[in-house]
């Protein structure tokens, strides 16, 4: 009597398992799919605008704007990058110890994390100048080619 009364509960626990609408594993937050970054929608990585230049319209005076503008900011990149790598590999070192010290470990993330902030930090910059170089309807073409999945 009992043998069938507990396969009908595993039946119908296994029924409503089954009935259930799936919930996202637990953990952190998971990031936007690819395409579906907000800042993204709203600026023009220079390949882009290079790219569609004379579908835009981009005159002489923003092309060299433009060029200007990413020669400062790969400038910036250039220096970012050599003051990264050293931190970086500090980092690295100090986590292949057999017993790491939380202290100094954090101070070196501290680290490069300002450095990795000031890098995305110069590259939204970028972003932002070379978007305020464009007019509106140069962004709202840009904006139609980002939307249509074009890339160049």
């Amino acid at each position: 009597m009992k043998k069938p009364f507990a396969l009908l509960f595993a039946a119908l626990l296994f029924g409503a398992a089954l009935r259930a609408p799936a919930e996202p594993p637990p953990g952190p937050p998971q990031p936007p799919p690819p395409g579906d970054d907000p800042v993204a929608r709203s600026l023009y990585p220079p390949d882009r605008v290079l790219a569609h230049a004379q579908e835009i319209g981009l005159d002489d005076a923003q092309r060299a704007g433009i060029r200007s503008e990413l020669q400062k900011a790969q400038s910036r990149f250039l220096d970012l990058q050599f003051d990264l790598q050293p931190e970086a590999e500090k980092l690295a070192q100090l986590l292949q110890e057999k017993r790491v010290d939380e202290a100094k470990v954090l101070s070196q993330v501290d680290k490069v994390l300002a450095l990795e902030r000031e890098t995305k930090r110069t590259q939204i910059s970028l972003l932002v100048r070379i978007k305020n170089l464009l007019t509106a309807s140069q962004q709202a073409k840009l904006t139609e080619f980002q939307k249509a999945g074009q890339s160049n």
